[in-house]
């Protein structure tokens, strides 16, 4: 238990404008100390005074909200030698029972650390939170253009249901255009003066959508290639995995961030939501796929796994002779997810290590 290795852990309960601390006895678990600073540096360092004058000991941080509001006080801590605990939000049903506010949330931040357990040595590293510059910079890149398509998506649903209720002529002309010459066609259209205003109106919103979407593809490529660089300086052995393209590698490497932050493949597995979750009733046996963890991990892996049973051999006589067992396609692909998770697992923990 964490207790053998410290003696206080500090919980904090992360906001925008301010954290709040709690100071809590490892032994015991007795709350000691509880303060609230501003989340800016000043703040920061007030907060790491404040750990320092209530205990001269072994100590660490429990912080809720790590990769969020808690990343700047996460990556301050850590610059100074402290050590830091991601630790995720208490259930719902737990914080209807005994309420909620900030002092509670820290106090529980900092038990749930003292319930964790370390690795399988003492000697090595507990979870730490996402780390590193690359890294940081991989998952806002991932962001901006997870946003870009988006916009894309839905700017060309958009266009195909005004093309619907066009008028005839202009219906008829764009209704069969590849994706890419239609849009070249909507982007040059042009106001016509013996149009009717319903017609200037569709013009007008089809060039709109068109130039969106093009710009939004142009943006998502740019970053698409950003990342690209990235993933080739952090792990370049990802992408000679099948399926493993230069997004799916990015997700990984978020997810994953360095050795010490997940503490085994089982772990992984959880986070990616492919652990299998006993569903078995009466004569019936059987497991499911867990509808926790990242979601967008475990949508990369479903991505590597629909690549492969279309163009992997091995991939597909995999399916079958697990269909041949009795077993669902559904869940032929779940047992493959979690392969997959326990092979990529092993690949990000043994691979040399290179920037940060």
């Amino acid at each position: 238990m964490v207790t053998e290795l410290v003696d206080y852990v500090v919980g904090v309960d992360t906001h925008q404008d301010e954290h709040t601390l709690a100071l809590v006895q490892a032994a015991t678990g007795a709350v000691l100390a509880e303060r609230t600073v501003t989340s800016k540096c000043r703040g920061y360092a007030e907060a790491l005074r404040f750990a320092s004058q209530q205990v001269d000991a072994a100590r660490l941080w429990a912080i809720e909200g790590a990769g969020h509001y808690g990343a700047g006080l996460a990556r301050y801590l850590s610059e100074r030698g402290e050590t830091v605990l991601e630790v995720g939000r208490s259930p719902r049903g737990e914080r209807r029972l005994r309420g909620k506010d900030d002092q509670l949330d820290a106090v529980r931040a900092a038990r749930a650390a003292l319930r964790s357990e370390p690795q399988r040595l003492r000697s090595e590293p507990l979870p730490r939170p996402r780390s590193g510059e690359c890294r940081e910079a991989l998952r806002l890149l991932l962001v901006a253009r997870r946003s870009a398509v988006d916009v894309r998506r839905e700017a060309l649903v958009q266009l195909r249901s005004v093309i619907v209720t066009a008028p005839d002529r202009l219906r008829q002309e764009l209704r069969g255009l590849p994706v890419q010459r239609l849009l070249e066609r909507c982007s040059r259209l042009r106001r016509s003066t013996t149009a009717t205003p319903d017609e200037v109106a569709v013009r007008l919103v089809l060039r709109t959508l068109a130039r969106r979407i093009e710009a939004a593809t142009v943006e998502a490529d740019e970053l698409e290639g950003e990342i690209l660089v990235h993933v080739r300086a952090l792990a370049p052995r990802l992408l000679d995995e099948p399926g493993v393209g230069p997004i799916v590698a990015a997700q990984l490497l978020v997810a994953w961030s360095h050795r010490g932050r997940v503490g085994s493949e089982a772990a992984f597995a959880r986070l990616a939501g492919v652990a299998p979750v006993p569903a078995s009733s009466g004569k019936t046996t059987r497991h499911r796929l867990s509808r926790g963890g990242d979601r967008q991990l475990n949508r990369a892996l479903h991505t590597v796994v629909l690549h492969r049973r279309q163009h992997d051999p091995a991939t597909r006589e995999y399916i079958a002779r697990r269909t041949a067992e009795g077993k669902s396609r559904r869940e032929a692909t779940r047992l493959l997810k979690r392969y997959l998770a326990r092979h990529l697992y092993r690949q990000l923990q043994n691979q040399e290590p290179l920037l940060a």
